[in-house]
């Protein structure tokens, strides 16, 4: 089993020293806020009996529990980019949330992929579409708010005996994430507090313990590490 990025313990300390702000004995309402956009990922789906609501053990939630946020998960089962950016341009709901968010979370982008992966390829110019719909999400959202802002990368879903694994590994990590990543860095150079959460390398091989088999999503020990993984990027940001 893969040693985790933190004990119970070293989150409890760094998040008294990174978000002491968000703490409070007023009661929920006056702690910070968190807004998680994204698809079925940040949804939590498979979590539960039923897909009928949100997850609480979805990694939005688990990341408020660390660092005593108020939680809106926003996440959509089966959006695409194009839907996120549509609904941050003409849903006040979303609109809303991300202007009074303190912190914001940003996990989109798994669908096109598999969509564009259903020949067992991905295009440069398919990866583009989805490059350029996110970086249109980020400075959509950095219109609305100066908040923090984490995006997620992609791990690879596809378990270790399926013959797309290694199609998966080499797409991902030699054209997909790469961009991701410089995309991330370009934007926090031009509008600040953007930072990058690597879900590739913390996944790496250990699909059979963070995804679920027969499906795509990520289990409960795989929603923590996501979880784990934003809270280090927001603890980053905030050590700046």
């Amino acid at each position: 089993m893969k040693k985790k990025l933190m004990t119970t313990l070293s989150v409890a300390l760094m998040a008294g020293a990174f978000f002491s702000g968000a703490v409070s004995a007023k009661g929920e309402n006056s702690k910070k806020s968190l807004t998680a956009l994204g698809d079925s990922i940040t949804f939590g789906y498979n979590l539960e009996r039923h897909n009928h609501h949100v997850s609480k053990n979805a990694f939005p939630f688990v990341l408020g529990d660390y660092a005593n946020l108020r939680v809106r998960d926003l996440g959509v089962g089966g959006w695409t980019t194009q839907d996120l950016l549509n609904a941050l341009e003409k849903n006040e709901k979303f609109r809303q949330a991300v202007a009074h968010a303190d912190y914001i979370t940003l996990d989109i982008g798994s669908n096109d992929l598999l969509q564009a992966f259903s020949d067992n390829n991905v295009t440069p110019d398919e990866v583009q579409i989805v490059l350029e719909n996110i970086r249109n999400i980020i400075l959509e959202v950095r219109e609305l708010s100066d908040a923090p802002v984490v995006v997620y990368n992609f791990y690879n879903p596809f378990q270790l005996n399926d013959p797309r694994h290694a199609i998966g590994n080499v797409l991902l990590s030699q054209m997909v994430n790469p961009q991701i990543e410089s995309l991330v860095q370009a934007l926090n150079q031009e509008a600040g507090n953007i930072v990058l959460a690597d879900a590739f390398t913390e996944f790496r091989e250990n699909q059979a313990e963070y995804v679920f088999p027969n499906d795509i999503h990520p289990t409960i020990e795989g929603q923590k590490v996501l979880a784990e993984i934003g809270f280090e990027a927001l603890s980053h940001l905030n050590g700046q």
